[in-house]
């Protein structure tokens, strides 16, 4: 833990900022952000070997005692795709949206499963559908951080350089962090479905603030990464 936190409104907030150029004392700073940058350019192809694996890996991770009956198929709406065909739902991220969520399920399977099964606090009656919020977490980020410029010129998006920096996955993590804070976001506002924007606002604003503290330096430094453990 870094420094006192205080729970407000179902979420971490703390109050030392700062103020940071683009940092350039990394080595390993410009290959990570070049890496990253492509992969946010890159489009979901359902005729791609690779990317209909890892859609099934996906499905075998969330549901391993389910066999899948194929790429379109009534499952998927198990676990909250918008009809019978994942693919159309990424129109609008890309395929880093299915490798977050990919990367969520094998690395905080415990988390994962809390927000795919929705295990946690008294749930709405019209809940958000889990695969769509995520590809709305996903693109929520990338917006934020700037990732489509060629350097981020927004002060969440230089904050966040220092920690892909130190971790290559730094993005990756702050997508499963930020998921699950803007669950926990969503039962402390007690919304429901047609709130989803709202509450995504409100995570927005959550993780700003974060991604502002001065003494972040490692993406684990930030308060919601505990939002995982618990």
């Amino acid at each position: 833990m870094v420094g006192p936190r205080v729970w407000l409104g179902g979420i971490f907030n703390r109050f030392t900022r700062r103020t940071e150029k683009f940092p350039n004392d990394n080595p390993h700073l410009e290959q990570r952000l070049t890496r990253l940058q492509h992969r946010v350019k890159t489009s979901f192809d359902e005729t791609r070997r690779d990317h209909q694996e890892a859609l099934k890996s996906l499905w075998s991770t969330a549901f391993p005692d389910v066999p899948l009956t194929g790429l379109i198929s009534e499952q998927w709406k198990e676990m909250g795709w918008q009809g019978h065909n994942p693919s159309t739902d990424f129109r609008g991220c890309g395929f880093i949206a299915l490798e977050n969520l990919l990367f969520f399920a094998r690395t905080y399977p415990a988390s994962f499963r809390r927000l795919l099964f929705k295990q946690n606090g008294e749930r709405a009656e019209w809940e958000y559908p889990f695969a769509v919020a995520g590809i709305n977490v996903s693109f929520m980020l990338i917006q934020m951080l700037d990732l489509n410029s060629e350097r981020p010129k927004t002060q969440p998006g230089i904050s966040f350089l220092k920690l892909l920096g130190e971790d290559e996955t730094a993005f990756d993590v702050l997508f499963c962090m930020t998921f699950q804070l803007m669950d926990a976001q969503w039962l402390a506002m007690q919304a429901s479905y047609m709130e989803f924007n709202e509450v995504l606002e409100a995570t927005k604003q959550q993780l700003e603030r974060e991604l502002d503290i001065e003494d972040v330096h490692r993406i684990i430094d930030l308060p919601a990464y505990l939002l995982l453990y618990q």
